[in-house]
């Protein structure tokens, strides 16, 4: 199994990378190899694992270790610490997955975009459900588009998320949807504005489709297995499909406090004043870097 490799505190950890349509990119990303017993399908959260390093010792305690939701900006994010002799690895598991991690001591950082259906707020409530009497930093990484992502030149003529119901109508004109994974902030948000339109999950043909990552998600709509899904415009660019824009959101990295005072995160709060660095993410599509930095909660 492909793994990204991080020691923190004194904790050496593996967190399991994609399987799916990021393979190749996962590939290239890993630290190493969990070993895994022949006859074993996976093993559970806190398991002794031996790991085939790619790394040495000394790249892993260089290593800035987050595991939650997934944003192409973190991809740039690790060219640019890579200037700054630190490494960024990440592993994809959603929002929700992400808090759960930083509450077990699995990560220095994670980042999330979990909307609070109550008040139209981020990530905030959801810190104070799963890391209750945690002290952390929450800080605004970008502002970005959200929206359905469709083949090029939107043969369907999709439109909302009204577009997605299936009424019966033929086969020609059914629409395959793919969604993300529970506990993902995109499934939040899609279920929030669903509830708001009444819109039943039954009605949506793939809804429980699942896929990890919002490139994921892109390529299941490019090889022709979904005609659209939920996603960020720079994934939509990035493997040249049509992006409808419908709601906008904020996407923080939330970090336990031990970790925000750390030498090994200075060059990050850099890099987040970085023209830089603001300039290279203001290139993708769907970016809004604004409010790039700001401090939403330290505690």
């Amino acid at each position: 199994m492909r793994v990204a490799v991080g020691k923190v505190g004194d904790k050496l950890l593996a967190a399991p990378l994609s399987r799916g349509a990021g393979v190749i990119t996962s590939l290239v990303q890993a630290d190493g190899l969990a070993l895994i017993p022949s006859g074993v399908q996976g093993l559970e959260a806190g398991e002794l694992v031996k790991v085939r390093m790619y790394r040495t010792r000394t790249e892993i305690e260089k290593t800035i270790f987050c595991i939650g939701s997934h944003d192409m900006t973190l991809d740039l994010l690790a060219q640019f610490l890579a200037g700054h002799n630190r490494r960024l690895a990440s592993a994809n598991v959603g929002s929700q997955g992400g808090l759960v991690a930083l509450r077990r001591g699995e990560a220095h950082m994670a980042g999330s975009h979990l909307l609070d259906p109550s008040d139209g707020t981020y990530n905030i409530s959801y810190i104070r459900q799963y890391m209750p009497n945690m002290n952390v930093k929450v800080v605004a990484l970008v502002g970005r588009d959200q929206g359905l992502i469709v083949k090029k030149g939107n043969p369907k003529g999709i439109k909302n998320l009204e577009d997605l119901i299936n009424n019966g109508q033929t086969p020609k004109r059914e629409i395959q949807f793919v969604n993300r994974q529970r506990g993902a902030g995109t499934r939040v948000l899609l279920d929030y504005h669903m509830n708001l339109r009444s819109i039943n999950p039954d009605s949506i043909l793939g809804y429980t489709q699942e896929e990890y990552t919002h490139l994921g998600v892109a390529a299941a709509i490019a090889s022709g297995r979904a005609d659209c899904g939920l996603g960020i415009a720079a994934a939509a660019q990035a493997l040249e499909l049509d992006f409808i824009p419908l709601f906008q959101e904020r996407y923080d990295l939330v970090i336990p406090k031990q970790h925000a005072r750390s030498e090994l995160l200075s060059p990050l709060y850099e890099l987040l004043t970085d023209s830089g660095f603001r300039g290279a993410v203001s290139q993708l599509m769907g970016y809004d870097v604004s409010v790039m930095g700001k401090i939403i909660l330290e505690d």
